[in-house]
């Protein structure tokens, strides 16, 4: 969804602009390459900060990395003078560099420690997997991983688990297929509960809706916001925001006291009523971005 990303922020001359998710550095490098303007760009991965520096190096002076949460992006971006934007763009989904490597632990396509974070700090899926109790691991499956068979996975592993610690995604992923059976639509049985374990270990939702608020709050009038998200829960959280941001969220009743209050005015105008999503030729050449949505909303001018 590069080009459309790109499309929607519309990079201008002296523009200030913030790459929330840096990864491989492609949103980057366009915003560049579209006009003269600066970019700040975040990511938790040191990793993706190394890669980085020989783009710092082909645009001197107009590319800042920093490390970190961008749930964090106010103060990261407070502490190099930064405190409004022209635009911002996220991606949530994983980079390749960390999915392809095993090392990373993200991946059962080829086996590997079972770690999962995108940073190198914090609990691990192996922390998880080996403490949680019952319960709390069919609970974080059931609500990250929207997995039907939670109860069943978490019973399996706490079995497991009582022979051998599991520390290795192959292992994990063998379990969870034991118990559940391969869906007509040729999804890995592990694929959900993975997803799970990678968005709490890294508190990826509570890091979106923070990282979208505070870059809706530096935003200039006519800034641009952009949001690509790879899962119904991601998508669900930029969908309500924007909403809410634009005066589009569900009022109360007539019978709630709250009604009874002003609304907020809109600070936000929605420039995808609906998500973008990829054409086929996207698909095709890329068929990890099949499920990606994108939606895009501007800073008003003043309020309405």
């Amino acid at each position: 969804m590069l080009r459309e990303a790109v499309a929607f922020l519309a990079p201008k001359e002296n523009g200030v602009y913030l790459d929330a998710t840096f990864g491989g550095g492609g949103y980057t490098r366009a915003m560049l390459e579209a006009a003269p303007c600066s970019v700040f760009a975040i990511d938790r991965d040191p990793d993706a900060i190394s890669r980085g520096a020989a783009l710092v190096a082909q645009f001197p002076g107009r590319l800042t990395l920093m490390e970190g949460c961008f749930g964090d992006l106010v103060d990261l971006l407070a502490a190099h003078g930064v405190a409004c934007l022209d635009g911002a763009v996220f991606d949530f989904g994983l980079s390749s560099f960390q999915l392809d490597d095993p090392a990373r632990g993200f991946s059962f396509r080829a086996d590997g420690p079972l770690d999962m974070r995108m940073g190198r700090s914090g609990r691990t899926a192996a922390d998880l997997v080996n403490s949680l109790t019952e319960a709390d691991l069919a609970a974080l499956i059931r609500e990250y991983g929207e997995e039907r068979h939670a109860r069943r996975i978490a019973r399996a592993i706490v079995r497991a688990r009582a022979e051998q610690l599991i520390t290795t995604t192959a292992r994990l992923a063998d379990i969870v297929r034991s118990v559940v059976p391969r869906g007509a639509d040729g999804i890995d049985p592990a694929t959900r509960s993975f997803q799970a374990l990678r968005i709490a270990v890294n508190e990826e939702l509570d890091e979106i809706a923070r990282g979208l608020a505070g870059a809706i709050n530096l935003l200039s009038p006519g800034g641009r916001i952009v949001a690509v998200s790879f899962h119904s829960l991601e998508d669900r959280i930029v969908k309500r925001l924007f909403a809410d941001a634009a005066g589009r969220g569900p009022t109360p009743s007539r019978h709630d006291p709250r009604a009874l209050t002003t609304r907020s005015c809109p600070i936000l105008r929605l420039l995808t009523t609906k998500p973008v999503v990829p054409g086929a030729d996207e698909i095709a050449a890329n068929p990890r971005a099949r499920s990606a949505r994108l939606r895009a909303a501007e800073k008003l001018a003043e309020a309405a």
